[in-house]
């Protein structure tokens, strides 16, 4: 085998990945939007042949000795080239160490797990969804065994979702947010709370979802290449390639910013996707290189710009064709109301400030878990007790508690720290962007050609080509800072609450 020909095996290669990727997601797109809810059955099924033709092509010997062979003549391949092999090969000897009914059986228990949680969700049935749970954990732990026996089983998954992210670094990460985050929220929770009566009333459903598209176009989503849909809890997902990309939303008659702020995280997701350079679709670099990132892409719009000063002056007279009860009201008492600090319950509800506390309370609970220390049986009793401790509320039931995201359900443990380290990468992109570009003039002018130009330029077309540390650092040229975050919050509700 010649390496032309071995290039071009590499890519097939991934042209056939990518289009089991693509009928995959559809059909859990569908089992989330639209399917009848007694289906899972036959979803699961399908899913499961679908996942073991996946785990064969992955690791069959032609596959791997194509990759190996690649591998050693890496010196005749580009950069990009290159980096698939890296990615491939490290996915496929994780793989190798799963035995292939243990994998094939994970992917039907992500079917199951998702239709109970929804169940258990509606139902406030915490014992419905709990043995799924047990089952979740239970098979991290033992793929983390299999695929990583030197490391700590949740330090194996926080890697998975941000490579190079550790314990011992969202352990310093955490404590510096805290010990600027608590005081600060102190002296929020001092002073007169922040009016937010504009975003109660009455907000007919069908308006709100004339106004997502408006959103969306506004925001630069190409609207022949994203759709939008409902469901329990908003996400994102691309369908093969980044040239087929959905966002989803929910609705709330008596609160339009609710779903407001879905579309525009939502939409940041999705503006990073369709962002890659058009050669890397149908190859494992397209799309987003971690979930850092990506929730550094959907955090930024959905709170740094979104939930800007200059966002609400222009938003407002848009929502206002939409919201009669926004009549007469201010572009200020809409900035205020939006950013109004005040711990709560629901962490997509969250402000920007306490926000990061909601993913404090996860990341103990999985960490505790996963090395044995708390059982699963006992996580929401502990929930309630770190939501007491951490932003002084009384959780009413497990709805409102430990049911109430979908991650566990879909195997997302590890991956919480990535909002929280999102946020604090939007603030260097922010400081960094307004070198070169009038942001709040741009946003202010409904103008987001330029910021979506910067962040392409110099982040969503290089998709997965470089690591996110990387990547991150080749962006705002100096290393990761959370303190550039704590600087932004502390600035911004200084002003607003006049401390």
């Amino acid at each position: 085998m010649t390496i032309n020909e071995a290039k071009e095996k590499l890519a097939a290669l991934q042209q056939k990945q990518a289009a089991f990727a693509h009928a995959s997601s559809l059909i859990y797109y569908d089992g989330v939007t639209g399917a009848p809810k007694g289906v899972a059955d036959n979803r699961a099924q399908t899913l499961s042949v679908l996942s073991q033709e996946m785990y064969l092509l992955a690791t069959g010997k032609e596959t791997v000795e194509l990759l190996e062979f690649l591998d050693a003549n890496r010196a005749e391949l580009d950069r990009c080239e290159a980096r698939q092999v890296e990615l491939l090969l490290k996915d496929i000897r994780m793989m190798q160490k799963i035995p292939m009914e243990e994998y094939v059986a994970y992917q039907r228990l992500m079917v199951e797990a998702d239709d109970v949680w929804h169940t258990a969700k509606e139902k406030n049935d915490w014992p419905l969804f709990e043995p799924v749970l047990q089952r979740i954990f239970d098979t991290h732990k033992k793929f983390a065994a299999y695929c990583a026996p030197d490391k700590a089983p949740y330090d194996y998954w926080l890697d998975r979702f941000e490579e190079g992210l550790t314990m011992a670094r969202c352990d310093e990460f955490f404590a510096t947010l805290r010990a600027h985050i608590v005081p600060l929220l102190q002296r929020v929770l001092e002073k007169p709370q922040l009016d937010n009566s504009i975003l109660h009333g009455h907000f007919p459903v069908a308006e709100q979802e004339k106004f997502s598209l408006e959103l969306m176009k506004l925001i630069g989503l190409d609207l022949d290449r994203v759709g939008l849909a409902t469901t329990e809890h908003p996400f994102t997902i691309s369908f093969g390639s980044h040239l087929d990309e959905r966002i989803t939303t929910n609705y709330h008659e008596d609160d339009f910013s609710n779903s407001m702020y879905s579309v525009i995280h939502e939409g940041g997701h999705a503006l990073y996707d369709t962002g890659s350079a058009r050669e890397l679709a149908y190859t494992v670099l397209d799309g987003g290189v971690s979930m850092g990132v990506h929730e550094s892409q959907s955090r930024f719009y959905e709170n740094i710009i979104g939930r800007s000063r200059a966002f609400c002056e222009y938003i407002l007279p848009v929502a206002q064709k939409h919201f009669p009860a926004l009549a007469g009201r201010s572009a200020d008492e809409l900035y205020r109301a939006l950013n109004r600090a005040e711990p709560g319950l629901i962490r997509i509800d969250a402000d920007e400030l306490t926000y990061a506390l909601h993913i404090m309370v996860r990341y103990e609970l999985e960490k505790r878990v996963m090395a044995g220390e708390l059982e699963v049986r006992d996580l929401p009793a502990e929930w309630n007790r770190l939501y007491h401790e951490y932003l002084g509320v009384t959780v009413p039931d497990d709805k409102h508690g430990v049911l109430q995201d979908s991650h566990w359900s879909g195997g997302g443990i590890g991956y919480f720290p990535s909002y929280a380290l999102g946020s604090a990468y939007g603030a260097q992109y922010l400081r960094k962007m307004k070198e070169t570009v009038d942001v709040d003039a741009c946003v202010r002018a409904g103008n987001f050609a330029p910021i979506n130009d910067w962040l392409r330029e110099r982040i969503w077309q290089y998709g997965a080509i470089f690591r996110p540390g990387e990547l991150f650092e080749r962006a705002v040229e100096e290393p990761f800072d959370p303190a550039v975050f704590t600087a932004y919050l502390e600035q911004k509700y200084t002003e607003l609450y006049d401390l």
